[in-house]
């Protein structure tokens, strides 16, 4: 791999692990059309490394906070203090962050007579040369924010000193948690189907505040990259680097990590300026150029990009 190419897929990782069109999607893209296999575990640790830098920087005061007031959730109920109806808001959203991570371990359960786990497959579908998933998963995006559009603008608005705000709850409750949690599921098993994009718009639809939405997603996915890392780093370091210069790896997961905080200050201006259609219009058309490519090196049994055989 090339320093260039590092740039490209670190600049596809950042800009797409938070917009709402699928970092893990772009790659296998991107990886197709170089006529690139999987470059390792290495290096797409160092990738989302990158990204994890990102919205910890963004979202270091309110992260700060949250740990604070985890050690204080500790010390209530060693103590035998803990009131689940007089939680403050950063230990409710704490709470509702713990809660919407707990479907993540249904990624751990095996599927009866294949010897994988559900994970197993998130790693088959994104490393096979076959991009129709990623496809029908791009437009799965797209409808997701269509509908979490839609419904969210039934939501009256509220006023406020003279101001019209958006409407919709600012505060999670168990239900909206869960319902997050189990959309996360799905995002990190089908390549195309965005992390951003699904925790964003099931929250939309339970009728969240588009702002608490978004900040909740952010937020959210700090644990699913950083288990992401950890989980791979064992893996990743009995592989090696496979090859990759440490030149090369360092390009990478700059400009992730550069790309990354850039596309959430993006995505925020995006959000609370009414603009998140741009994506649905986005994952829509790219989803169908997708499939149609599929199709067509599905019958001629070459990439179209590499030429080479499926």
């Amino acid at each position: 791999m090339s320093i260039l190419q590092a740039i490209i897929l670190g600049i596809v990782q950042g800009a797409t692990e938070f917009l709402p069109v699928s970092s893990s999607g772009h790659l296998s893209l991107a990886q197709h059309m170089m006529g690139l296999s999987m470059p390792g575990l290495f290096f797409d640790v160092m990738l989302h490394l990158g990204t994890l830098i990102a919205v910890i920087f963004v979202y270091r005061n309110l992260i700060l906070r949250l740990l604070r007031e985890l050690v204080r959730v500790v010390q209530d109920l060693v103590h035998r203090e803990f009131h689940w109806k007089q939680m403050s808001p950063d230990r409710r959203l704490l709470m509702m962050l713990i809660i919407g991570l707990l479907p993540l371990f249904l990624l751990f359960l095996p599927v009866p007579g294949t010897g994988h786990s559900i994970k197993d497959y998130a790693d088959i579908l994104s490393g096979d040369s076959d991009i129709l998933v990623e496809g029908f998963s791009f437009l799965g995006t797209s409808v997701l924010l269509y509908f979490g559009i839609q419904m969210n603008r039934k939501v009256r608005p509220m006023m406020r000193d003279g101001r019209t705000l958006p409407g919709g709850r600012r505060q999670y409750n168990p239900i909206d948690a869960l319902c997050v949690g189990v959309g996360q599921v799905f995002a990190a098993v089908f390549p195309g189907l965005s992390r951003s994009g699904t925790t964003l718009s099931v929250g939309l639809m339970r009728g969240i505040n588009k702002q608490s939405a978004l900040d909740y997603s952010f937020v959210m996915g700090i644990p699913a990259i950083l288990a992401a890392v950890v989980l791979e780093t064992k893996d990743a370091v009995a592989q090696g680097t496979g090859g990759i210069g440490f030149g090369v790896v360092i390009c990478g997961l700059l400009s992730a990590m550069i790309v990354g905080f850039l596309a959430i200050k993006l995505l925020k201006w995006i959000v609370s300026s009414n603009k998140l259609a741009i994506f649905v219009v986005y994952t829509g058309i790219l989803g169908v150029l997708t499939i149609i490519i599929g199709i067509i090196e599905h019958v001629t049994g070459f990439n179209l990009f590499s030429h080479m055989p499926l």
